[in-house]
């Protein structure tokens, strides 16, 4: 396989142990994984020497608002956060904490949360980060778990720290706010003994007094990073500064190697969020450089406008937020009449037959670019270079689309928090990487190993298995959960749980998850998730979650209808009602039954992989009832729980 060399064979099946396929590395690390750089042990380390390197580089910026209306981009440089920080270090530590202490911040990106990350870093205290899509159950959790003594928040996060209250107060004694606290926050607090400060008050608390900086190892833990997860409790994921330190180095070495190395000239649009590990090493990176970070506005409706005025060059998105610019434009380009979209269409189908061809995207048609995509470069800011897409498989056509008329780098990526964010990422003008995650970043190992109940075979010609990977960027185990560490850290392998297919050129495609696998009453074993991405190519079907269990032999499920799709079908069948009604219309329900039967023909699919009845759901699965994770993955246990009864209907009038 190209983009990969073999460093260890496969290996038999052995005492209780399924096979494993061979282990591969990245061709970037053919004669080795990237040396360590000289005086960089921590993640202070990146941040001091940052602002050692570059102090007068814009570092944080964000939008002033002006007469209520947001105005340009603010900055402030690598040596005046340095400052800021510095303070602030200062003050959490005249409240008590010291080296291995925690604290927690909660809220939007912003400059105070880098600010107060950094302030960690520098004294060795652990930043918890708590979910801003979380509910105050599993904030409480967290501060109560990771015995969270001081927590920064977002002024509008406040009330719900305080709704932790007796619970968190065993060990939380502070709470400081990015903005103001109000009096009537201060009264409520002190009830439980807690202090409140705002920004300004805890960045003056410790006055001209300093501490000294503690000394900081590689194997050090920097933050316990909680994931989410499908099911129970959140997990709390011990990341030490060796393991980022190695995930940047890596990354660098690949963006070296594709001509698409970072400067300091670089920007990068801050408003994934921070408590997730994607964003995170991101933002470091941009550190490590000397690069400036812009923060949105909080709002997703803003977003684009965001964009606009900051002009990032390279923009990290969740496949959410890019299927949402690819309907935009789709939208924007039939409604622009008959000449407009016409031209569009020929332009798109010749720069796409270019590049997949062998063409660089930005050599393959350069006058469709000026006459044609340059406008979509231009929504976008006009300087993006690289689109990066993570945290969720992106749909091939939404993936290609992209490629080509946005006049930038589209490359997909994979990692989990236990990995430390990427480990796989495709590679740029590659055409035949759509629709997998690319080759292995150059700082892990990656083996497949067996999974013989669902006939996924790492030895095949066709090699098939869950991704193993094995490094210096995996996490340091699960805090207070050493049996949930065991099982899936195996002689310094950690199992992912995903299931990868080997592709010739040395990229993974991610083809199922081993968890999500169940059997009907025939015997028959259903591989749940990747039936529905097969039944998800379906344009009609934005998303679809499939249900079956071990006393019904076939499959059911719910479906979230594409709106535009749903109305056009019925305009065109005569079919009259808005989209709420259209989803309970029975014949809306066999159209989408039709589309689902015709993709499952033409994919071959199995009888039993068929589904037999489906409910409309107009309202798309969210985090509100807690049906998606942050990540937008499905929580099947809570799914099944809140579609119970309709569920129950369909197996009853489907007999």
């Amino acid at each position: 396989m190209q983009n990969v060399v073999e460093v260890e064979p496969g290996r038999p099946a052995a005492d209780g142990r399924p096979s494993a396929g061979p282990t591969y590395r990245s061709a970037f690390a053919r004669d080795g994984f990237p040396p360590p750089v000289p005086g960089l042990d921590s993640c202070y380390d990146i941040f001091r020497m940052a602002v050692e390197k570059y102090p007068n580089n814009r570092m944080l910026g964000h939008r002033e608002t002006v007469d209520g209306k947001a105005g340009a981009y603010v900055w402030k440089t690598y040596k005046e956060i340095f400052d800021i920080a510095k303070r602030i270090g200062n003050s959490i530590r005249i409240c008590g904490l010291a080296k291995g202490s925690r604290c927690g911040i909660y809220g939007a990106n912003c400059p105070e949360w880098i600010i107060t990350m950094e302030a960690c870093n520098a004294h060795g205290i652990y930043c918890v980060p708590l979910y801003d899509t979380l509910g105050a159950g599993a904030v409480e959790f967290i501060l109560c778990h990771a015995e969270v003594e001081i927590a920064f928040a977002e002024e509008k996060k406040i009330e719900l720290l305080l709704k932790t209250l007796p619970k968190s107060n065993e060990f939380l004694k502070t709470i400081v706010s990015f903005g103001k606290a109000t009096q009537e926050q201060k009264e409520e607090a002190s009830k439980y003994g807690l202090s409140i400060y705002s920004w300004d008050e805890f960045l003056s608390l410790a006055a001209d007094q300093e501490f000294e900086l503690p000394d900081k190892e590689k194997t050090d833990i920097c933050t316990i990073m909680y994931t989410s997860g499908t099911t129970g409790d959140p997990k709390g994921v011990l990341i030490s500064n060796a393991s980022i330190i190695c995930l940047i180095a890596g990354v660098d070495r690949l963006l070296n190697c594709v001509n698409e190395e970072l400067a300091e000239s670089d920007v990068y649009m801050s408003y994934l969020p921070l408590a997730h590990i994607f964003d995170r090493v991101v933002e470091e990176l941009f550190i490590f450089h000397g690069a400036s970070i812009g923060f949105w506005r909080g709002d997703v409706k803003l977003l684009v406008e965001d964009i606009g005025v900051l002009k990032p060059t390279i923009l990290c998105a969740v496949p959410r937020v890019l299927d949402r610019i690819f309907s935009g434009l789709q939208a924007k380009i039939s409604s622009g009449g008959f000449i407009k979209s016409t031209l569009f269409n020929l332009a798109y189908k010749f720069k796409q037959f270019r590049m997949m061809r062998g063409a660089k995207h930005d050599e393959a048609a350069a006058i469709c670019d000026k006459v044609v995509f340059s406008k979509v470069k231009e929504g976008l800011g006009g300087n993006v270079r690289v689109i990066l897409s993570g945290a969720a498989p992106l749909a091939t056509h939404v993936e290609e689309y992209l490629r080509v008329v946005t006049c930038a780098h589209v490359i997909q990526g994979y990692g989990l928090t236990e990995t430390c964010a990427g480990s796989f990422v495709s590679l740029p003008n590659q055409m035949s990487m759509i629709g997998t995650v690319g080759p292995p970043v150059p700082n892990i190992d990656v083996r497949l190993e067996s999974v013989p109940e669902m006939d996924y075979d790492a030895l095949a010609s066709t090699a098939r298995g869950e991704i193993c990977i094995k490094g210096e960027t995996l996490f340091s185990g699960y805090y207070k959960r050493e049996d949930l560490t065991k099982e899936v850290l195996v002689d310094g392998w950690f199992h992912t749980g995903d299931i990868g297919e080997w592709q010739p050129d040395g990229s993974m495609k991610i083809i199922d998850r081993k968890k999500n696998i169940f059997k009907l009453s025939q015997g028959e074993y259903v591989a749940v998730e990747n039936l529905e991405n097969i039944y998800g190519l379906v344009s009609a079907v934005d998303s679809i979650w499939i249900y079956g269990n071990s006393f019904e032999s076939f499959l059911v499920a719910v479906v979230n209808p594409n709106k535009e799709a749903l109305e056009s079908w019925a305009a065109a069948n005569g079919i009259s009602g808005d989209f709420e009604s259209l989803c309970q219309n029975p014949k809306a329900k066999e159209y989408i039954l039709g589309e689902l039967s015709r993709i499952g023909k033409e994919k071959k699919l199995k009888g039993f992989e068929f589904i037999k009845d489906v409910h409309l759901e107009p309202v798309p699965f969210d985090m509100d009832r807690d049906l998606i994770t942050p990540t937008y993955k499905k929580k099947r246990p809570q799914l099944l729980k809140y579609y119970q009864g309709i569920i129950d209907n369909m197996y009853k009038s489907a007999k």
